[in-house]
């Protein structure tokens, strides 16, 4: 009988213990809860946050700090005993001459950035006087103008400036090539001219070995326009022909062999920032 006791005593104490080694991991559990209920809540109160109250404390620890006199260059700093100044008071005249103060006070321009602003000033206006001349008009399938990193590029098509395999200046381009000679004598910069043809062989009965020489004089007929009949300044301008080496379009298509036939009139950047 006392062994059938210690017996039940004992297998009940085992598992008495089986029961609590089973359930401790709720205590766990129970502790990750709390601390999750502790976490939104936290998070919850800071999301209240006024707005508008914090914006106006930022605002005034900025001003404070910002108008305090150093205490390093022998100041008070921002603990001088003055009254706080009213952040929402509207500036007045003395406020008006610090900032006038604060622009005079900055460095002022160098001469190459005076140079170079007032350069791309004058390029700027070049393109847009030749933008409204081409469109007056109508020459927009003829001359084309743009803004390139090397300058403003006034691109005229070879049918407007010459016959078909000749380089000598027709009589309907000298009102458009004067216009751009008014334009020119009004800059202080180098003007490039550069003559470009397609890649289709020069004719036999033609007075050009090939198209690098074609190139050449079309470019030279320009450059002698400005310089012989618009007297320009020769030391503003240089010139060159590449023939086929710098195609624009195409060469195996009838239109970008048009395209390719041209002559480029470079009004280059001699100032970088």
């Amino acid at each position: 009988m006392r062994q059938s006791q210690h017996e039940r005593s004992r297998r009940w104490k085992k598992s008495s213990q089986s029961s609590d080694s089973k359930d401790r991991w709720m205590i766990t559990y129970a502790d990750l809860i709390t601390l999750l209920l502790i976490f939104f809540v936290i998070m919850y109160g800071m999301s209240r946050l006024d707005v508008e109250k914090y914006e106006l404390v930022t605002q005034s620890l900025q001003h404070t700090f910002s108008s305090g006199n150093s205490i390093i260059s022998g100041g008070n700093g921002i603990l001088d005993g003055s009254q706080s100044p009213d952040i929402h008071k509207e500036p007045g005249p003395g406020s008006a001459k610090a900032d006038q103060s604060k622009q005079n006070s900055e460095e002022p321009l160098s001469e190459r950035e005076l140079a170079f602003r007032k350069q791309e000033e004058e390029l700027q206006d070049l393109m847009k006087r030749i933008e409204v001349y081409v469109k007056d008009n109508h020459l927009q399938d003829q001359i084309h103008v743009a803004d390139l990193p090397k300058g403003i590029s006034i691109t005229l098509s070879d049918r407007f400036l010459f016959d078909t395999g000749k380089a000598e200046l027709k009589q309907g381009s000298a009102k458009t090539m004067a216009k751009l000679a008014s334009l020119f004598k009004q800059l202080d910069t180098v003007i490039s001219i550069e003559g470009h043809t397609d890649n289709q062989p020069i004719v036999r009965a033609s007075k050009f070995k090939d198209n690098w020489e074609l190139s050449g004089e079309r470019a030279l007929s320009v450059l002698r326009f400005f310089l012989d009949k618009e007297k320009l300044d020769p030391q503003h301008f240089q010139y060159a022909g590449y023939a086929d080496t710098r195609p624009a379009g195409d060469n195996t298509t009838a239109e970008g062999r048009q395209k390719n036939r041209r002559v480029e009139i470079t009004v280059l950047r001699q100032l970088q920032q």
